[in-house]
């Protein structure tokens, strides 16, 4: 048998001109230079060889400066998002074999027995990497929007890096990204990993940052790419700060993005390349979306190529060499089917000669026995010229069994005599669109709508 390659670890994939390009949040600044060539970990990193370690810190920089550390030496590295509840990691660490934490907070992991825990120090000091041949890590992630026990998600470092290279606009400078995303969830690792191994930098976000202050920050430091779910952008659209930034590069995804948002995008970015990506924790990333237009070409199922879909019973299913390895843990369901499709759970209707997302599999509502998508009801709602954003919901109703109800934000304080008129011209609007079933029974006018740290709407309210 042929022998295999020796797998390139991260930190031999950085590529060059590393004094020059740099990971910062609000209070520090490293450059891949000092990251390549030294150790947040007291250069105990080879301790952790081949062993099972999660990476819990406070900060996204010192999770990122902990990657590129540990990729080729750990056998798995398991990125703890910042939203893990305490009730979960006894779980994770058994699903997940971890034998090895590092963390910015010790006590609580050693409290749940594990014998191995390293507190890493940012910025770095220098030392050589181990002298040892190094090793395909498994990198494991935690899937969003799941309750209860948590999923995890393994994949390899070629996988994740699978859709890197020649998809944005060349530069003369070497682009600097940033997001909205959180590193340790898939759409914002998919961005750090870019900004590494395609020649560029990155900004990160502090935990607890003012919006604005957050987006001034981008514009002090010069950001020309950078990615959110629609939900980011819509916060990000009404925020003063907004006006001072012109990005070159601007990406979608995570969830449905709608025209509304599309539009709202381009007229805040005139000059930028605006589009929205697919992707997914399990069937990793799918395709990207550049015509300015919501849905996707119809074209795109059953094309051959290195991401093959198809639609079953309405669903999206996608076949990737991206996607991940599989489910870890006892009891683990199965990720693919036995054509190594992935059941994105994503419903798609097409309309002509376009495919557009109308919702989760998870999420319809059931009115009198008919069934109603959130997303396509709050697309709807998003049209109106004085809608920023929307959250639809079921309440409860002793005819139906549930109505449809929806939160608005709107783009400007309302005054309070225009109220009634502007709920009933949002619903003037649905009802061009919808059928009525789907119109909302009660519209509510609110001052914001809850973000998860996932960057999704937070659906699970009354």
């Amino acid at each position: 048998m042929p022998s295999q390659p020796e797998p390139r670890p991260l930190v031999a994939r950085l590529g060059q001109r590393l004094a020059e390009r740099s990971l910062s949040d609000a209070s520090r600044t490293v450059t891949l230079a000092a990251m390549a060539g030294g150790t947040i970990l007291g250069g105990r990193a080879g301790d952790l060889a081949g062993r099972s370690v999660l990476i819990a810190t406070a900060t996204q920089l010192a999770a990122a400066m902990a990657l590129v550390e540990l990729d080729g030496l750990a056998r798995r590295i398991l990125l703890a998002p910042p939203d893990l509840a305490a009730e979960h990691r006894a779980a994770v660490i058994e699903d997940a074999g971890i034998d090895a934490v590092a963390t910015d907070d010790p006590d609580a992991w050693r409290a749940l027995g594990v014998g191995t825990v390293l507190v890493p120090d940012v910025p770095p000091v220098p030392a050589p990497r181990p002298d040892r041949p190094p090793v395909a890590t498994e990198w494991l992630m935690l899937t969003s929007g799941t309750t209860g026990r948590p999923k995890i998600v393994a994949h390899t470092l070629d996988a994740l890096t699978g859709a890197i290279g020649g998809d944005a606009p060349s530069a003369a400078a070497a682009p600097v990204w940033a997001t909205f995303y959180d590193i340790r969830r898939y759409g914002g690792l998919q961005i750090l990993l870019r900004a590494l191994i395609a020649g560029g930098s990155l900004v990160l976000s502090a935990p607890g940052e003012d919006l604005a202050e957050h987006i001034a920050r981008l514009v002090r430091c010069g950001v020309t790419h950078i990615s959110g779910t629609p939900s980011h952008w819509r916060k990000a659209l009404m925020s003063s700060a907004i006006g001072a930034f012109r990005p070159g590069y601007v990406r979608l995804s995570g969830e449905i993005a709608d025209q509304a948002v599309l539009d709202g995008l381009r007229q805040t970015f005139p000059d930028a390349s605006i589009g929205h990506a697919y992707a997914s924790t399990e069937a990793g990333v799918g395709f990207a979306v550049d015509d300015g237009l919501e849905g996707f070409p119809a074209h795109y199922v059953g094309r051959p190529g290195p991401v093959e879909m198809k639609v079953v019973d309405g669903v999206l299913h996608i076949r990737s060499r991206r996607a991940a390895l599989g489910y870890v843990g006892d009891g683990a369901s199965a990720l693919m089917d036995a054509d190594g499709f992935v059941d994105t759970g994503d419903m798609v209707e097409q309309r002509g000669d376009r495919f557009h997302f109308v919702g989760r599999r998870g999420g319809i509502i059931n009115v009198g026995g008919l069934k109603v998508h959130p997303e396509e009801v709050e697309a709807a709602i998003n049209r109106h010229p004085l809608v920023r954003m929307s959250r639809v919901k079921a309440r409860k109703s002793p005819i139906t069994g549930s109505i449809v109800v929806a939160d608005v934000v709107l783009t400007r304080p309302a005054d309070p005599s225009e109220v009634a008129g502007l709920k009933a011209e949002i619903l003037a609007g649905c009802r061009e669109t919808l059928p009525g079933h789907k119109i909302p029974a009660l519209i509510a006018i609110v001052p914001a709508i809850e973000v998860a740290p996932s960057g999704k709407l937070v659906r699970n309210v009354a």
